[in-house]
């Protein structure tokens, strides 16, 4: 993997794109953004695809190369902290809830909607991680999205409990009811670790999983390896496959073929359910369509796919 990127050079490889600070409101609280726009702006409203990250994951965590890339192509981009994250408001800070965060993502779309410069009939989703699961739910129920970008997906919380062991069952198991009894009694999250060696107890334990994230973790970032243990059971009963036939835009499903985080075969099944899916199997684990010449190829193809997608009709 590459040493840690930092927003210095994201933005020399698309001279072409300027970043605007911005914010929205969702469910009376700030969320944190930026807005990626080519420097030389057209006339009419620009196409849009919001992004943002997935588990405890912030918008510095190599989303900006993403949005840098699509907002060159002449789409715009907005990627986002989810409220109690990053540079966005909410207490308590680390509040992982599946919930929330749907709210933040219809907020988002609500907000690029009501821009001047952005066209409503224009708007995609881009999804990693969790939030692939984020972005498959959210478009299964908001007909105005008109294109989804789901990568490494996070599609069937029940298929990712095998994996734990009986052991680590008990440890998530024991999280989840401190964290429960510290809401109970007004106190701080109980937390536990996002990601860790394996064998350790975390959300996540493969052995790519601690190495990707620091690796996408640049100089002064904002996250921070810790997660509620209430979220344990929201994520195991969190199975956005079970929605994605309700979806009326095409979907990008970027599927890598060794990924042991959030499952090939888990995210294939949930491709297969969606009525306009387009697949593309990539070499590699979980973390590595962040990284190298994968990220140049993943990137390539989900530009051309939202440039063929949300491009104006003609005539």
């Amino acid at each position: 993997m590459n040493p840690r990127p930092t927003p210095v050079e994201a933005g020399r490889s698309c001279p072409d794109v300027r970043r605007e600070d911005v914010s929205f409101i969702s469910r009376g609280q700030r969320c944190a953004a930026w807005l990626y726009r080519r420097r030389v702006e057209t006339p009419t409203p620009a196409p849009c695809v919001v992004l943002a990250h997935g588990w405890s994951g912030v918008r510095e965590q190599r989303l900006d190369v993403f949005a840098a890339r699509f907002a060159a192509a002449g789409i715009a981009a907005l990627v986002f902290d989810y409220r109690h994250f990053g540079a966005s408001e909410g207490e308590p800070r680390q509040l992982l809830d599946i919930g929330s965060q749907l709210d933040d993502w219809d907020s988002a779309v609500a907000y690029v909607c009501t821009r001047p410069d952005i066209d409503p009939g224009r708007v995609a989703l881009w999804g990693t991680s969790l939030s692939g699961g984020l972005v498959l739910t959210t478009a299964a129920r908001d007909r105005r999205v008109a294109a989804v970008v789901s990568q490494v997906p996070y599609t069937d919380g029940l298929t990712n409990l095998p994996r734990l062991g009986p052991a680590g069952l008990g440890r998530m198991a024991v999280a989840y009811l401190r964290d429960r009894y510290a809401q109970l009694r007004h106190r701080p999250p109980h937390m536990f670790p996002v990601v860790g060696p394996p064998g350790s107890f975390a959300a996540m334990t493969s052995p790519d999983a601690e190495a990707g994230y620091h690796a996408m973790d640049p100089p002064g970032s904002t996250w921070r390896n810790e997660t509620p243990g209430r979220v344990a059971l929201q994520a195991a009963l969190y199975r956005p496959t079970r929605t994605v036939g309700k979806i009326a835009c095409p979907v990008f499903f970027a599927i890598a073929d060794n990924d042991v985080v959030t499952f090939t075969r888990s995210a294939q099944k949930a491709a297969a359910r969606t009525p306009d899916a387009e697949v593309h199997l990539y070499p590699g684990g979980h973390f590595d369509p962040y990284f190298d010449a994968l990220f140049e190829r993943v990137v390539a193809d989900e530009t051309d796919f939202l440039v063929r997608h949300l491009s104006p009709p003609v005539g």
